[in-house]
């Protein structure tokens, strides 16, 4: 009866052994996911940043003429471009201002050519997204960040 009973509380400590293993596992493989999905977050937003202050970059390199046009969209992927990118990284960029139709040929993404002054004329709103690829074995979780900034180039 003795060796019985032992053998019974053998098998209950080696089931609680193995039960505290697993989950120790399981919090262990959760809490490196979420390490991951939280540098990948991180690293989107300093993109976003970066993106809107290299769209304004441009846009103050960008002469507005009827042949060059107006800068209306910037597209770039992180870390390279091609099957190896994490982000995609795109950036709309609308204007305000008066004469920037005639000035560009029609082709800016214009919101209002009704602007009272001249210290508000070629005002833009830099709407920047930054998301992981659809390829992206990286993360877990899509990661999806949309930044508006209204900027005087």
């Amino acid at each position: 009866m003795r060796s019985g009973f032992s053998l019974i509380t053998a098998i209950i400590f080696i089931v609680l052994v193995a039960t505290l293993s697993m989950l120790a596992l399981s919090f262990s493989s959760f809490s490196t996911k979420q390490t991951s999905d939280l540098f990948l977050r991180e690293q989107a937003e300093l993109l976003l940043q970066s993106g809107t202050e290299f769209a304004l970059l441009a846009i103050s390199g960008h002469q507005i003429t009827a042949a060059n046009g107006c800068l209306n969209q910037i597209n770039s992927q992180y870390p390279e471009a091609g099957a190896n990118a994490i982000f995609d990284i795109n950036i709309t960029i609308n204007y305000m201002g008066n004469g920037l139709n005639a000035a560009s040929g029609g082709n800016c993404n214009l919101l209002s050519d009704i602007v009272d002054t001249n210290e508000s004329n070629v005002t833009v709103i830099i709407d920047t997204i930054v998301e992981t690829t659809p390829a992206n074995t990286i993360s877990t979780e899509p990661i999806r960040l949309h930044r508006r900034t209204i900027q005087k180039p």
